[in-house]
């Protein structure tokens, strides 16, 4: 499935460009060659870039002013053995200057919507107590808090 959608924010600095809303697939790894400071953690890699489009289950949306992505969300849809399929949002970045116009909800809105069209019953994510940001985001999007905690485990490679 493939879908693009664009909007205006009304920040008068950027409303004659419009935000375009885009669902990457694997022919799409050039759009992450143009991405403004702060959208992702780190630099984006070739190698884990052809690694993410290569598999299926992943799932990548992007907002872009012109050519410049400017933010996106990124999920994964998964199945288990006693389960209908899930997406599990793992995370959603929005470039510093164009922060708080609604296009991180936007970006999960279309994230949620491609997960529902796989088949998807639900979807979850996970952030910090503390992430007012993410909380608000989330919950704009539709979420509901959840009380159950979450372990983490890293890997010293």
């Amino acid at each position: 499935m493939s879908f693009a959608f664009s909007f205006f924010i009304g920040v008068d600095s950027m409303a004659s460009s419009p935000i375009t809303i885009r669902l990457l697939g694997p022919a799409d790894a050039h759009v992450l060659v143009d991405v403004a400071p702060y959208v992702f953690d780190n630099n984006v890699d070739a190698r884990y870039t052809a690694e993410f489009f290569a598999d299926p289950r992943h799932h990548l949306v992007v907002a872009r002013v012109g050519a410049t992505v400017v933010g996106f969300a990124s999920g994964v849809h998964y199945v288990h053995p006693d389960k209908a399929p899930e997406l599990f949002i793992n995370e959603v970045g929005v470039a510093p200057t164009h922060q708080g116009h609604g296009i991180g909800k936007r970006l999960m809105q279309a994230l949620l919507a491609h997960g529902h069209t796989l088949g998807c019953t639900g979807a979850w994510v996970g952030t910090e107590e503390d992430n007012v940001a993410a909380r608000r985001l989330y919950e704009a999007a539709g979420a509901s808090r959840d009380a159950e905690a979450f372990v983490l485990y890293w890997f010293e490679l």
